[in-house]
């Protein structure tokens, strides 16, 4: 009976992990999709630029509202409580976006999708930190690449349904069919709450330091603790408070990043080093693909460095990867420095999400939530700053922004090692 019990645990870690998984494919789908049939629905409503810029600033305070008020029920009852029920409304709420008939119903409907979305997003990232803790080794990275595997499916099949002169509304409504079938599928599987044996497992593997340095010290996510709390669980509240503001300050920084080759990689190549529409397209191509590279092999890295060197690694090779593309100045080291970008902002946010649900398991959700939101304001927002300041500056200099703030991640890395 001793030998089977690790063996019946390790395979519901297992299980576990597919359905987290599963969320993660699934949540991505549902965002690339959406993103990739935009222009579809400003052409069928008749939409200027302004005019749909309410819709979307619908959608994101749809996604702040979900990810503020979602983390206290998710720590009362549980991240799958919350996760499956919101996944299955993420597949449906997806939907009536397509067939808005205008923008006072597409700002609603995208307003209810965004609550969704932002809700998925703390209850999946508090689940993943459950099973990361189960499991007893870094996983965090690998839940994040398949976020980024379903945007680029989610993607690919807005194009796919578009090439084939498809409604938008069909198109969504097959997507959102998918995102329930695998919300349903992922059901059977989710952790549900951490076995006791899991436990022990977390607070007696093997794990690294935050130096990477120290096999025989208890992980970042353990402690010595009965209840397992990390040993950043005894801080004050109040020092607790200012570690999530400030964890999520660079959480912003990174998407600040993000949103900037979403926004700008192609209108820099294009308008300022001269390049095609097809080549400009390439900036993004490479960010998005270094990206989910880097995600892959990110839990490896954490693994073998500790989370406090992988993120100054990071945050330098991103800084340094856009910041000579730009003193460059030539398309091919544009799409380079995009790529070295991607890869750099990779393994950031899924690290400091480890560390902010670390301070306190019992109140994850909570962590996340204000981590999360904090830090989607730097997507929403940087885009905006850029723009703003390439009026002033030019776009080249304008894009030194995520630079410097990539090396400002760097240097306040030790934030994430355990006090």
């Amino acid at each position: 009976m001793v030998c089977v019990e690790p063996m019946l645990i390790d395979r519901s870690v297992r299980r576990a992990r597919v359905s987290a998984s599963l969320v993660f494919l699934g949540f991505g789908a549902a965002l690339g999709v959406w993103t990739a049939r935009i222009p579809a629905v400003k052409s069928n409503l008749g939409l200027s630029d302004g005019r749909l810029s309410i819709a979307l600033l619908a959608f994101a305070a749809g996604c702040i509202a979900g990810m503020t008020l979602i983390g206290r029920l998710t720590d009362r009852f549980g991240s799958a409580r919350v996760l499956v029920p919101a996944m299955l409304l993420e597949g449906v709420l997806l939907v009536p976006p397509g067939f808005a008939p205008g923008l006072a119903a597409l700002s609603v409907t995208l307003f209810l999708f965004g609550a969704t979305h932002g809700t998925l997003n703390i209850a999946m990232n508090a689940n993943a930190l459950e099973v990361q803790r189960a499991a007893g080794r870094p996983i965090m990275s690998s839940f994040h690449a398949v976020y980024s595997i379903g945007g680029f499916l989610g993607a690919v099949l807005g194009s796919f349904f578009a090439g084939i002169g498809a409604g938008v509304g069909v198109n969504l409504l097959a997507v959102g069919a998918l995102v329930v079938g695998l919300a349903v599928w992922s059901a059977f599987g989710i952790l549900r709450r951490q076995p006791a044996v899991a436990d022990s497992l977390t607070t007696s593997s093997p794990a690294v330091s935050s130096s990477g340095s120290s096999p025989a010290g208890p992980s970042p996510a353990a402690s010595s603790s009965p209840a397992g709390l990390s040993p950043a669980a005894s801080l004050s509240a109040g020092r607790r408070s200012l570690l999530l503001v400030f964890l999520g300050v660079l959480v912003l920084c990174t998407l600040v990043g993000e949103g900037a080759a979403a926004d700008w990689s192609a209108v820099y190549l294009r308008d300022n080093l001269g390049t095609s529409s097809s080549f400009a397209a390439y900036g993004y191509a490479a960010f998005a693909l270094m990206m989910t590279a880097g995600r892959l092999v990110g839990d490896r890295l954490v693994a073998a460095w500790g989370p406090v060197l992988l993120v100054r690694l990071s945050g330098l090779l991103a800084a340094t990867g856009l910041g000579a593309a730009l003193l460059i100045d030539t398309p091919a080291a544009g799409v380079i420095g995009f790529g070295l970008l991607g890869a750099g902002l990779s393994c950031i946010a899924p690290q400091v999400f480890t560390a902010a649900g670390n301070l306190d398991p019992s109140r994850a959700g909570q962590a996340l939530s204000t981590v999360v939101s904090i830090g989607y304001l730097g997507f929403l927002l940087g885009p905006i700053l850029i723009g703003a300041a390439a009026t002033v500056v030019t776009l080249p200099v304008a894009l030194a922004i995520p630079v410097v703030l990539s090396l400002f991640v760097a240097l306040s890395a030790p934030a994430l090692r355990p006090n």
